[in-house]
Order: structure tokens, then C-alpha cells, then sequence
């Protein structure tokens, strides 16, 4: 089985293992609805989804749907 030859140092070690750390996820809030989102990334609000603070969807109900039929 295979060992290594010679004791790896502490240093050596936590040099490796530097980027094994997690980070908060970084967010942003809307000028124009407040809510806080990830940037540049569609975001929900009020059934409604936004992008850039512009409108993008709009939320449809029952209504709308039966006055079409």
C-alpha cells in the first residue's frame, strides 16, 4: 500500500487547502421592487418576473383565461 516517503507540513497542507471554503452567495437588491435577488438573474415577485427592474412576465390568471374562450 502506498505511503508517502516523508511527513507533508502543516503549511504545505493548508497552502493546498485554501479554496476549500464556502462563500455567501452574493445579492443584490431592486431599485424598483426591493426585493433582494441574485444579479443578473430573473427573479419572482408577486407572481410577476422581473429582470433589470424591468417587467418580463406577467403573471396570468383565471380570469384572463376565460375571457378568451
Amino acid at each position: 500500500m502506498a505511503h508517502p516517503k516523508r511527513k507533508i507540513s502543516r503549511t504545505r497542507r493548508d497552502k493546498r487547502r485554501t479554496h476549500d471554503k464556502l462563500t455567501p452567495k452574493q445579492t443584490t437588491i431592486c431599485q424598483t421592487t426591493g426585493v433582494e435577488h441574485l444579479p443578473h438573474r430573473a427573479y419572482f415577485f408577486e407572481g410577476n418576473m422581473y429582470y433589470n427592474g424591468k417587467l418580463v412576465a406577467v403573471k396570468q390568471t383565471a380570469d384572463t383565461s376565460d375571457a378568451q374562450e
